[in-house]
């Protein structure tokens, strides 16, 4: 396991989260925090079992098609789109509260997942993977002898 970096920043910002939703402040939900060539930020959930890590990721609105998994050197990169309705002629909008543009959520692994065996479901605009776990190597003792 390994260990996270305390930052205080972000304890007062989740404690702070349910106030700044009803206000629409700009740096609620980590916005700040993995934004890199990102528009928003989607909200995700990680849970983990004897068998198996499980991370939910809430993309409504988001076509199937229109979200990319990828794995590299134990990173999880979870990227899409979600894109915005077209202004019509005779319509227009008076408000317009939800996230469009690109976003990209990126989650360090553990070394004991089973990268080859990590399956994704997408079922009412939620995203869930499955990461099966592996057992724990232990690191191998070998004796030198000095001549």
């Amino acid at each position: 396991m390994k260990l996270a970096k305390w930052d205080p920043f972000r304890e007062m910002e989740s404690m702070l989260d349910p106030y700044s939703r009803s206000l629409d402040w700009p740096f609620r939900g980590g916005r700040d925090l993995n934004m890199k060539g990102s528009d928003w930020v989607p909200r995700a959930d990680i849970s983990e079992t004897d068998e198996n890590f499980n991370v939910k990721v809430e993309v409504p609105g988001i076509k199937r098609e229109d979200v990319k998994i990828s794995l590299e050197n134990h990173v999880l990169n979870i990227s899409g789109e979600n894109k915005q309705e077209k202004e019509e002629k005779g319509k227009k909008f008076h408000r317009v509260e939800r996230y469009y543009g690109q976003f990209n959520r990126s989650f360090s692994l553990p070394e004991n997942v089973d990268e080859e065996k990590i399956e994704a479901a997408f079922n009412d605009g939620l995203l869930t993977l499955t990461i099966p776990k592996t057992e724990v190597q232990k690191p191998k003792a070998i004796e030198i002898k000095v001549k």
